[in-house]
């Protein structure tokens, strides 16, 4: 076709061919934008910089200049991930059909970030399909959240993933160990792996524990594609498949996208390009909160995004801070530093969202739209924003494959985790306050400048009103919740956030740990140091043994929280833990009562 592309995308030049020869068209999910003047300029001249140097075929031919030069062309294996998905459909359908043959009722997925998130945004999305196991995903060691789904599925027609793409992840292993014990006391006690599934990369921990156990099946991932890049892999796709989607339909929509992003079309005319290269030239122009709004029956898309933006670009001190889930409120509520996102689904828009998408756009906020046709354009969305975060990456100028300040985490939970199991206790902690049921933790640093800042009111909320009044125009607050990630907690927190949003006209972010120091924990670290943090641990009410260690899953989540909140001291971020106790609900309603007199 005398386009320059390689041979496996020579059909994306034009058009692709059914079976018998005809050629079609893709139909892709459009996507559209409205930006100021000064940043459509740059955008272009970046656009056209990426054409002259070829930079597009860069991509796509690995070359690791492209970013910092390091090991970046070993990460790109999820560029022809759809191709060879659809070449090797086989499995994928016959574990579907084999499942449900079984009479499986549940499906419970046992991981933790690009190992579960794209899995949770089918089952979000698709829910419960006719005839298929219902599918649940666990990505929290809180120890309610591990009781509440034990307790949503029936163990004795449950079929468990355990998914962790290195076999070595914390969660994943003591997920496996703990239900692994528990179908042993079932019906199946003589023969308990064969109500498992792992999917993990060849010769890890987990095929060798797989193997020994004797589960059902050990599915593959690419040790080339990175955990949250692996969407369209095996990690994403066998979940999909178990619980009733057409994922060669799926696969089949995203191939479409693979061909418009091809190497061979223009930058300008590329839509993961394009994305891209907004994500990044706004970002290098202080646009580095990159708002998410989904519709309804996409929402959770959003949890998505949020890993694969903050995990691949927030490092070195620089990136982009996704926010997702902040309802979309007046013009007058945001800063200078925004880029909204709408993710429309077309056939079931919230017209509530299209106004004030109207009316930000109309104020001048940067604004780029995508048009999502049907629940199965998700494929298509995955690969889009892959190809964007790469550009991106380039463009803010980090390596958008590592995740260095997530190991950091890691290595500090790892350490608490080996003293608890050798003492039976985690290291004593000392509040700076302690008022009623409810304890402030801080490190050194945060505390003398907390107590300068509160001056005589050292209460509760005097302390909430220094920690807050720190947030200045272009930084963020985020609160980082340890606790049971359910609605009504969520709803107490939401309202929190809102109310600081709407007061410090900054934006706003919500992570329950442990899931979130998997996705946006790296850019909190990482990336820009403009975050003021909020972090909220609980006593558990009730607690889990995990089988072969002293440890508890409380514990461990306790050890999370000190780790992570360890490594934001190190790295110099502005952070305050709140202690609520094991009353959560009386704990969150005063923590809300102390934000709302801090603000007024």
């Amino acid at each position: 076709m005398g386009c320059g592309c390689s041979p496996n995308h020579l059909k994306s030049c034009s058009a692709r061919w059914t079976d018998n020869r005809v050629a079609v068209q893709p139909q892709v999910n459009r996507q559209a934008y409205t930006l100021p003047n000064d940043l459509a300029a740059a955008v272009r001249l970046t656009l056209q910089d990426w054409r002259t140097g070829g930079k597009v075929r860069r991509l796509w031919a690995r070359d690791a200049s492209l970013w910092t030069g390091m090991d970046e062309a070993d990460w790109l294996g999820w560029l022809e991930i759809t191709e060879d998905q659809l070449a090797h459909t086989d499995h994928l359908t016959t574990i579907a059909e084999e499942v449900k043959a079984a009479g499986f009722r549940h499906a419970l997925l046992l991981g933790m970030g690009g190992s579960s998130l794209c899995p949770e945004v089918i089952k979000m999305t698709f829910g419960k399909l006719d005839g298929y196991p219902e599918l649940h995903v666990l990505d929290s060691t809180d120890p309610a959240q591990v009781k509440t789904f034990e307790d949503k599925v029936d163990l004795a027609k449950t079929i468990f993933i355990v998914s962790s793409k290195s076999g070595s992840t914390l969660e994943p292993n003591i997920f496996k160990q703990y239900f692994f014990e528990r179908v042993k006391r079932g019906a199946d006690a003589d023969k308990p792996g064969t109500r498992f599934i792992a999917i993990t990369d060849p010769g890890s921990k987990m095929q060798q524990v797989a193997e020994s156990d004797g589960f059902r099946h050990v599915f593959f991932g690419l040790p080339s594609i990175g955990g949250r890049y692996s969407a369209l892999s095996n990690f994403g796709m066998v979940p999909s498949a178990i619980m009733g989607v057409d994922v060669p339909k799926l696969l089949d929509r995203a191939e479409e996208m693979v061909q418009v992003c091809a190497s061979c079309v223009p930058a300008e005319d590329n839509p993961g390009v394009v994305l891209g290269t907004i994500l990044g030239v706004l970002a290098r122009h202080g646009r580095d909160k990159v708002t998410i709004t989904t519709s309804p029956g996409i929402r959770d898309l959003g949890a998505w995004l949020e890993q694969l933006l903050a995990e691949s670009t927030g490092k070195e001190g620089k990136g982009l801070i996704p926010i997702d889930r902040e309802a979309l409120g007046l013009p007058e509520v945001y800063g200078m530093d925004r880029l909204f996102v709408y993710l429309r689904l077309e056939s079931r828009p919230d017209p509530s969202q299209d106004a004030a998408i109207d009316a930000l756009e109309g104020a001048g906020q940067p604004v780029v739209r995508i048009l999502v046709a049907d629940l199965y354009g998700l494929g298509q969305e995955f690969f889009r924003w892959e190809i964007a975060t790469a550009v991106a990456g380039s463009i803010i100028g980090i390596n958008p494959f590592n995740q260095p300040d997530v190991e950091a985490s890691k290595v500090a939970t790892r350490r608490l985790t080996e003293q608890y199991e050798k003492t039976g206790s985690l290291p004593p902690e000392t509040p700076i306050l302690h008022d009623g049921g409810i304890r402030l933790f801080t490190d050194e640093n945060n505390a003398v400048s907390l107590a300068k800042a509160a001056g005589r009111d050292r209460s509760f909320p005097g302390y909430l009103r220094a920690h807050l009044n720190r947030l200045a125009p272009g930084d963020y607050f985020a609160i980082l919740a340890y606790l049971e990630m359910n609605g009504a907690h969520e709803a107490q927190l939401q309202a929190m956030r809102h109310a600081v949003r709407d007061a410090k006209s900054v934006a706003t972010c919500l992570g329950f740990g442990p899931r979130f120091l998997h996705s946006t924990g790296q850019a909190y670290k990482g990336g820009p140091n403009t975050g003021v943090f909020l972090q909220i641990t609980c006593d558990d009410a009730i607690d889990l043994p995990v089988p072969g260690h002293r440890y508890t899953f409380g514990a461990v989540k306790a050890a999370q929280a000190r780790g992570d909140f360890q490594v934001l001291a190190e790295r110099k971020r502005r952070a305050l833990r709140v202690h609520l106790g094991s009353d959560v609900r009386a704990g969150l309603a005063a923590l809300q009562a102390a934000i709302s007199e801090a603000l007024g």
